[in-house]
């Protein structure tokens, strides 16, 4: 593909829209096609501006596909807005099968490997982890109180800025009589960085203390699907070995976890520790036990260590988040082609979100590989968004206000630049929340647009690193599975490079190919996997964890 080093950019030979890829003044002539558009008003950059006329209720056109429906009549070289285009999509149905696509080049990747952590159910880690986790919301505290007793003595408290020094200067010039516009006004010193202690077991990447709301009060459905993805946590490649807590009497029974778990892996033996406060008694014969469990588990599998591992043992998670207007041009397009990469390679990427793919639900149950895999794609489309129409909702409003103002005004134009993340392979599988979805291939996993919500369901269906776009910029990470923030423009890049670790502005600014992005991504995804760097989410110990609710509380 060639570099970008133009104002706008025509994404598909059948838009009639172009996006501007700088700000651009009223009167600017965009020369396009041979004709001279000038602009009827500032466009900032993300944003898009029409070829031609458009009548009122004329069909808008991005990826080449139908994106929108105009409100009114729109003349040629106007600003595209939410008050004059609203959400269309085309309708789909199943049809023939469209899986050939067109292999990527993996010469430079073909003999790589990553130093992994090896099951015995033939997955491969990226980390090394023990989780301690509650089956009920009920054991929170005792979950947080086993935090406080381990974190710091085992050496994984995360490194962290320490603000106390600050505060002390606020407190001696409050004291001495500054007023509240004075302390607004303080030029407060950077603050410190206090650093962790050595760790105790040095194979083992970190304790993991999960809290959530859930396990009770809800739709057994919703108690199940909990139990369905900390049996996903707890049989993970990255996870060595598991302290669960139980009340005893919700929903969320130790029997169903075990049940779960025995779905996943048939042929389970990792360390596997579970409580019932309700069976054990008082508090502290609950926190012994789990404590000298916890340690001794950590003692065992700390004699675990890293070995090499082909490329086909890593399960990429596509996620975005704070997307803009650049999101489907540049970072995402670049993911897709990491993805062919991976799949080429006989690995496994994850594709979620599924409002997030309203209007290309036609091209992704093509490349299915059979009719069966595109029916049950295009029914959970379908009763997903049948449900959240019901609720008051739809797919159409899934555009947040940050999208909205950076250039995605409906969610067929954020769908189908997402969608890009998925790359051209042909679905392999299609999975609903919160089953395994590691198959060899690209796998669509049904799960909502939110952004932990998704990611965490990535990582729970078997995603051993997840890949995160971002224009606006999101501190998003996971507790057991590296999240690797990707940039869509430099800007953001650059004003927020403490918690983004890759930049595809490079791609917008005419630097660097799509192609040329993929493989230094895929290069940094083998450096995070081997160990040797950590995303800057797992710096700053941004352990995001939401299971998905999707019943009603009772």
């Amino acid at each position: 593909m060639e570099k970008l080093r133009q104002d706008f950019l025509q994404i598909h030979s059948d838009d009639n829209v172009l996006v501007a890829l700088r700000d651009l003044p009223a009167g600017y002539l965009a020369h396009f096609d041979g004709i001279a558009i000038e602009l009827k008003q500032d466009v900032q950059s993300k944003h898009k501006f029409t070829i031609t006329t458009l009548e009122k209720d004329s069909d808008v056109l991005m990826y080449g596909v139908l994106v929108g429906k105009t409100n009114c009549k729109i003349t040629e070289g106007e600003l595209i807005t939410v008050d004059n285009l609203r959400h269309a999509s085309d309708d789909f149905r199943l049809s023939e099968r469209k899986t050939s696509w067109n292999r990527p080049d993996i010469s430079a990747f073909v003999n790589r490997t990553f130093n992994g952590f090896y099951r015995r159910n033939g997955t491969v880690g990226t980390a090394n982890y023990w989780l301690v986790i509650p089956l009920v919301f009920c054991e929170n505290r005792n979950i947080l109180t086993l935090k406080s007793a381990l974190e710091e003595k085992l050496g994984y408290k995360v490194e962290s800025k320490d603000y106390a020094d600050e505060v002390d200067t606020l407190i001696s010039k409050y004291k001495n009589g500054a007023s509240a516009q004075d302390l607004l006004q303080l030029d407060l010193s950077p603050a410190g960085i206090k650093k962790g202690s050595t760790r105790l077991f040095e194979n083992v990447d970190g304790v993991k203390f999960l809290n959530h709301d859930m396990g009770c009060g809800g739709t057994r459905l919703d108690s199940d699907a909990l139990c369905g993805l900390l049996a996903g946590y707890i049989t993970h490649p990255n996870v060595a070995g598991a302290t669960v807590l139980s009340l005893g009497c919700q929903h969320a029974q130790a029997s169903i976890l075990k049940d779960e778990i025995a779905k996943r892996d048939p042929h389970f033996d990792k360390p596997l520790y579970i409580f019932e406060q309700q069976f054990e008694g008082t508090e502290q014969d609950l926190m012994q036990k789990a404590l000298k469990a916890t340690f001794a588990g950590l003692a065992d599998v700390n004699k675990q260590t890293r070995q090499p591992a082909t490329l086909d043992k890593l399960c990429i998670g596509l996620e975005c988040g704070g997307s803009d207007g650049f999101s489907g041009i540049s970072a995402n397009p670049a993911l897709g082609y990491v993805s062919d990469m991976i799949v080429n390679m006989g690995g496994s990427v994850i594709l979620a979100e599924f409002p997030e793919l309203c209007g290309v639900e036609q091209e992704l149950s093509d490349r299915c590989i059979d009719e069966e895999t595109a029916e049950k794609f295009m029914s959970l489309m379908k009763i997903y968004n049948a449900k959240a129409e019901a609720d008051g909702s739809g797919f159409y409003m899934n555009p947040s206000p940050g999208n909205i103002k950076d250039g995605l005004i409906t969610d067929a134009i954020k769908s189908a630049g997402a969608a890009k993340k998925g790359g051209t392979s042909p679905v392999t599988a299609v999975v609903d929340y919160p089953e395994l979805a590691n198959q060899p291939g690209l796998n669509l996993l049904c799960t909502p647009g939110n952004d932990v919500e998704s990611t965490t369901a990535e990582v729970g269906s078997g995603a051993n690193i997840v890949l995160f776009t971002t224009g606006l910029g999101t501190p998003t990470g996971n507790p057991i599975a590296p999240v690797i923030k990707v940039s869509t423009n430099t800007k953001t890049f650059e004003k927020m490079s403490d918690i983004i670790d890759v930049n595809c502005g490079t791609i917008i600014d005419g630097e660097e190919t799509i192609e040329e992005a993929a493989y230094r991504i895929l290069d940094f995804v083998i450096q995070v996997a081997s160990g040797e760097v950590q995303p800057k989410a797992v710096k700053l110990g941004q352990d995001d964890f939401i299971p998905w609710r999707r019943g009603v509380s009772l």
